[in-house]
């Protein structure tokens, strides 16, 4: 099979993909800084540094969490952000002729289903693994559903909860001259 496309928007890591690490290690590989911003909330969060700016210094996503009144949620909103981010935007280079589903996402299939909400931490997790594939197959979501074992219709059903990492797939499509998927 041929290397996958290099895609404009996306980092290659070899190794562990970042958001598989656990909030205590991908924290120390980030640096965050807080600051002001304008806009509903309050005078407390117009005046007190409540938002949080957070990059991943190794890779350069970055991710903030601004909307909150108090710092501390600001910061858990920011990681949350980061790690969807780099699930959709960092890609590791799994063989796709030779790749087997990983643990977690064996415990999340269900028949040729996939079962996980966007709002949970494994979320991240299984997403960067779907792209993997996916970027791995030259955009073809119906080999890489075979590979993870899952229905085309689910793997792309679990990409398009994010928005941004539906547009990131149909990109990758197109560079290949595949055409977008469909609504």
């Amino acid at each position: 099979m041929n290397d996958p496309p290099r895609e404009s928007g996306s980092i290659y890591v070899s190794g562990r993909h970042p958001v598989s690490l656990d909030e205590e290690h991908l924290v120390r590989e980030c640096e965050f800084k807080t600051g002001r911003v304008s806009g509903p909330g309050g005078q407390h969060r117009n005046r007190v540094e409540t938002a949080v700016f957070v990059t991943h210094t190794s890779t350069g996503v970055d991710a903030q969490g601004t909307e909150r009144r108090s710092q501390v949620e600001n910061r858990h909103v920011a990681i949350r952000r980061l790690r969807i981010r780099l699930a959709i935007l960092v890609r590791t280079t799994p063989s796709a002729d030779q790749h087997q589903p990983s643990a977690l996402w064996q415990s999340r299939r269900r028949d040729r289903k996939i079962q996980i909400n966007i709002d949970h931490w494994d979320y991240p997790v299984v997403l960067a693994e779907a792209l993997d594939l996916v970027t791995a197959s030259r955009f073809d979501v119906t080999a890489a559903a075979a590979t993870l074992g899952v229905s085309m219709s689910q793997l792309t059903r679990l990409i398009r909860q994010d928005k941004f990492a539906a547009a990131q797939l149909n990109a990758g499509r197109k560079s290949v001259g595949l055409g977008p998927l469909r609504d």
